[in-house]
Formats: structure tokens, C-alpha cells, sequence
């Protein structure tokens, strides 16, 4: 690929993020909870595939997330039961809201694998109170790095909100793959931010 200062075009039928990984090398300063709302985190060892899903799509549909929409049932749990990766949901009056995923299978790190709560929590301070339990957890172990990558499908205030956690971004890449709502793997209405780029209209 030509890497050189202009444009690059996108193959119809594919989307293309901007994608920024971010990492913490030691702890951050304890950040206060905001004002509580009934939150808790329940720890979900070896989730149920179609739970996983589902709260996935919840979570994510709105910024594109697709990545755990394309495995078979066999890639999947292959990663969500793995002993080393520890998924959590956000609760809140019995609710699933949120979903953490904790990936150690790395010796020494931690990958922040997936965050987010679902649009209703988005601006409730959940965020934050979900962001204070990852990193608790996270740097409870014997870790020297806790990381992750955003991209610019995702909330307009993600990067700002990792920054603002404590993280620092060390690199930066274009991703480009098949639009899950042209594969069926999403609603053609997900995402309505980014526009689809359909094969039998792009000249």
C-alpha cells in the first residue's frame, strides 16, 4: 500500500477506521467513583455464547463493533472461556448495561480487550465507575502494562475519555475490513455515522 500523503480509497463494500492503541505503564492516580447508581460488576466465568453476543450488539452497535460478531461458536469460546481472559457485565437493577473484557493471556499485561455500556448509560457516569473497576482489577495483578486500541467508529469521546484514565496513545494504524452491515453481521441501521459505502452505488 502507498503510504504517502494524500488519500487512500476504500474498496466498496469494506469500511476503514483510524485505529489508536493506548497504554499505562504503572498505575494512575485513584480517580473518585462518581455519585453511585445502583452499579455493580458481576463476573461472568465462561459466559453463555448468546449472552456474550447479545450484550456485544447492545454495547456496540452504534459504533461498529463487529470483530466477536464474525467468529463461529467454536473461535469464541475458544477466547471468552480461556482461563486468562475475564469478561464482566455492568449491572444495574438487574441489567446487564455494560460489558468488560480482561485479556492476561499475555505474561506481564493486560489488554483492556472491550469496554463500553449501552447507549442509555452512555453520560450516566458509568463509564467512569466501570473504567475504576478494569483498572483495580487490572493492576491487582502481577502486570507492568495495561493496554488497548480505539478507533474512530467508536464514541466521539472515547479517546479523550482513555487519556483522561490515565492511558497514552503509542500508535497509530488503518484497519480496513468487510462492513458487517453489508455481511449481515450488523443492521444496515447501525452506525448511521459512518456511511455505507454500498458495491452497486460507488463509482
Amino acid at each position: 500500500m502507498d503510504l504517502s500523503d494524500g488519500y487512500i480509497d476504500v474498496p466498496s463494500g469494506k469500511v476503514a477506521v483510524i485505529v489508536t492503541s493506548l497504554e499505562m505503564l504503572g498505575a494512575p492516580p485513584v480517580r473518585p467513583d462518581p455519585p453511585t447508581a445502583g452499579w455493580q460488576l458481576a463476573s461472568m466465568p465462561k459466559p453463555d455464547l448468546d449472552w456474550f453476543r447479545e450484550v456485544f450488539r447492545r454495547v456496540g452497535t452504534d459504533w461498529l463493533w463487529f470483530s466477536r460478531l464474525v467468529l463461529s461458536d467454536p473461535e469464541l469460546r475458544a477466547v471468552i472461556h480461556d482461563p486468562a481472559v475475564e469478561v464482566y457485565a455492568l449491572v444495574q437493577d438487574g441489567r446487564d448495561m455494560g460489558l468488560l473484557e480482561l485479556d492476561f493471556r499475555e505474561p506481564g499485561a493486560c489488554e483492556l480487550s472491550f469496554f463500553g455500556v449501552v447507549p442509555s448509560a452512555v453520560g450516566t457516569g458509568a463509564g467512569r465507575w466501570l473504567m475504576n473497576r478494569a483498572q483495580e482489577i487490572a493492576w491487582a495483578r502481577p502486570i507492568r502494562r495495561f493496554w488497548l486500541h480505539t478507533c474512530t467508529a467508536d464514541h466521539p469521546g472515547a479517546l479523550g475519555f482513555y487519556l483522561r484514565s490515565g492511558f497514552r496513545a503509542f500508535r497509530r494504524q488503518i484497519e480496513i475490513a468487510d462492513d458487517p452491515r453489508l455481511t449481515g453481521h450488523l443492521p444496515r441501521s447501525a452506525a448511521p455515522l459512518t456511511p455505507l459505502l454500498r458495491p452497486e452505488v460507488v463509482r
